[in-house]
């Protein structure tokens, strides 16, 4: 019986290691690798802004080409800057110690970094930073304080001048009607290119992408569970009129 409780104790550690990192509230976000469009937004975002620090070495552009039906002279010619072919690995060109110097440490690689902190961890740390003049870098974040990536993407957000309301939901006064944290930034030190609703859409696509590297079988996989699970339904059946046939002449 201990064996059996101790089992159970170490089965659920796991699950209760998340619950126990989930301190800070995150914006819920529902992810789609259906949606083409939006994967091909996010690769173009994370090539163009994330690509130059991190790499995806556990991926390889012919197959990201292939599943967001991108063809593969468009993808060489536009999402490809370092030289490599396109049946290499997603790789990009930063030296590690120097990175390391730069930021504190080199930064991460990030093919599986949507199933390592969650989607919406992801989603809702793109969204989070704002101006706090006493880091190195001049920016902080809601959901990793004291981080050490500078705000790549301050040129499309903009800079928040307060902490981003960051998982907070939208509520509206009943007396006046005004509508309170519909915006994750509620003040802007830097105006950016994009409005609040723009920004909030192209960081969905980035995290959609994310979320598809990490895990680019996703959508055949839950195609082939259905036909398991109709095997399984059917087998149950022919299993059950055996193990009855069996048992018949038992008292």
């Amino acid at each position: 019986m201990r064996k059996l409780i101790f089992g159970l104790f170490i089965a659920f550690l796991p699950v209760l290691g998340l619950a126990a990192g989930a301190g800070v509230p995150l914006d819920h976000i529902e992810t789609d690798h259906t949606d083409k469009a939006s994967l091909q937004r996010g690769a173009a975002m994370f090539t163009n802004y994330c690509m130059g620090c991190h790499s995806m070495e556990y991926a390889r552009y012919k197959r990201v080409a292939d599943d967001l039906e991108i063809p593969v002279d468009l993808y060489e010619e536009n999402l490809i800057f370092t030289g490599a072919q396109i049946g290499e690995l997603m790789k990009n060109s930063m030296n590690k110690d120097m990175a390391a110097d730069w930021f504190g440490a080199p930064p991460p690689d990030l093919t599986l970094e949507s199933r390592l902190r969650g989607e919406a961890w992801v989603y809702s740390y793109l969204r989070g930073f704002y101006k706090d003049e006493t880091r190195p870098l001049g920016v902080n974040n809601v959901v990793f304080p004291a981080v050490g990536m500078p705000h790549v993407l301050v040129g499309l957000q903009g800079l928040c001048a307060v902490e981003p309301n960051i998982g907070k939901k939208a509520s509206v006064e009943p007396l006046s009607g005004n509508v309170n944290n519909s915006s994750a930034c509620p003040e802007y030190a830097t105006e950016g290119s994009m409005s609040g609703a723009e920004f909030d859409s192209a960081m969905y696509d980035l995290t959609n992408f994310m979320s598809y590297m990490a895990d680019p079988i996703k959508v055949e996989r839950e195609r082939l569970g259905i036909f398991v699970l109709i095997f399984v339904a059917i087998f149950f059946v022919f299993a059950y009129l055996l193990n009855r046939e069996y048992w018949k002449d038992v008292h």
